[in-house]
């Protein structure tokens, strides 16, 4: 296959794996965006404040109904710590708002089965036993204290107070607001809700059909070892495949709803069960939230925060992949490649898309026509320099796409 084949294969496995879970993704969206409008952030708050069972299930179930972004969850996250909730309560709700969400599992539902919906959210709920279990065993107070000096501080030296201040007005006009108002809120956060993760969706996508066309499966075979013998796995390979899997979502960069297709691919080249669950779990152990942690909390805390998860996710991976090996449910190794299917055909995901793409003009207009309806949505301090260079990555993504796919259909 020439390099203008492989090409044109790129181009339409991307845009083949995208036709797949548009609807997911719209559907998804759509009811997070409902559940943030009509269930209010200031009724949980006070409800979180020591490291009781109580206060974890209220952050997961925050969590839950939360958005799957974990930029916004980092914000969000540091909101609930700065206003007193536990430091446990707070790594319960990030863990649960980007493992525990909707729209997560029904994309894991269209790429990779069953098995791994239940691995998502079970080990999303072995996630925060895990991390709550070492919070309670190392009790890191003074770095929990220093994290609350330097959040402080942070806050002092920005406008946030006042911002804080608003955030409360919006959230007093929000329960005085008509349903009518409330619904172009829920359109308003419709689009906000893409216009964080577009950047993210396009790249990952894209580097999904490119690993795809161009990389061997020998890639993965050396990268994961004893892929190829067919399921049988030793701890110690299991174990470099929960830490290795880790490895390959921090070079990828993007988060965990564009990392999905490239989580199937991992499965169809013999990647082993838990390595691809650690894989889908480390969108919170790469760079960016390492950084952005930092700014919040300091150096110390952030680093912390980075091996209590990577240490959770190691355990979480392993514990689901001997749980379902014991109960006979674990999956088989993939016979029908994801790359092989016909993506573009007249079946139910066509007839789906049209209906939720018509869905999703309706949301668009009533956010449009809303005046956005005063409702804020506070996201983390991303690298202005990173967020250029995710637009620049995702505007040669779209050349690169368009020319692959007049490749594919018009040249070749």
């Amino acid at each position: 296959m020439t390099f203008l084949e492989k090409w044109a294969e790129a181009a339409y496995t991307t845009t083949g794996f995208f036709w797949m879970a548009l609807w997911a993704f719209i559907l998804g969206y759509g009811i997070s965006s409902i559940i943030q409008v009509f269930v209010t952030e200031d009724r949980m708050k006070n409800l979180m404040g020591d490291s009781s069972l109580k206060s974890i299930s209220i952050g997961s179930f925050f969590g839950f109904i939360s958005s799957s972004c974990s930029f916004s969850a980092l914000a969000t996250s540091k909101t609930l710590f700065q206003k007193g909730a536990s430091f446990v309560a707070s790594i319960a709700f990030l863990l649960a708002s980007t493992n525990l969400v909707i729209e997560l599992g029904i994309v894991i539902s269209i790429f990779l089965g069953w098995q791994f919906i239940l691995g998502e959210y079970v080990g999303g709920l072995l996630l925060i036993g895990f991390s709550w279990l070492l919070i309670a065993l190392i009790r890191p107070n003074s770095l929990i204290n220093n994290a609350r000096d330097n959040l402080k501080q942070l806050t002092n030296s920005s406008a946030g107070g006042h911002h804080d201040h608003g955030q409360q007005h919006h959230q007093h006009e929000h329960s005085e607001s008509s349903l009518k108002q409330k619904w172009a809120m829920v359109g308003h956060k419709y689009q906000m809700e893409w216009n964080m993760v577009w950047k993210d969706v396009t790249i990952g996508f894209t580097i999904a059909g490119l690993v795809a066309a161009f990389v061997p499966r020998s890639f993965f075979e050396t990268l994961f070892i004893n892929t190829a013998q067919g399921g049988d796995y030793s701890f110690f390979t299991l174990l470099e495949h929960v830490i290795i899997g880790p490895v390959a979502a921090f070079m990828t960069f993007i988060g965990s709803m564009g990392n999905i297709p490239l989580a199937a691919l991992l499965y169809d080249n013999g990647v082993s069960f838990a390595g691809v669950m650690a894989f889908i779990f480390s969108d919170l152990v790469v760079l960016p939230v390492l950084r952005i942690n930092a700014k919040y909390y300091g150096w110390k805390m952030s680093l912390f925060i980075l091996l209590l998860l990577f240490s959770s996710l190691i355990a979480t991976s392993l514990m689901l992949h001997y749980g379902l090996d014991f109960l006979e449910m674990l999956p088989t190794s993939a016979t029908n490649s994801i790359t092989e299917q016909n993506h573009f055909q007249w079946d139910y995901t066509t007839f789906m898309n049209f209906g939720f793409l018509i869905l999703s003009g309706i949301l668009i207009y009533l956010g449009k026509t809303g005046g956005h309806a005063g409702h804020h949505h506070e996201m983390a301090p991303k690298s202005p320099l990173t967020e250029k260079i995710l637009k620049v990555l995702a505007l040669i993504s779209y050349g690169w796409l368009s020319i692959g796919l007049m490749l594919k259909y018009i040249i070749l």
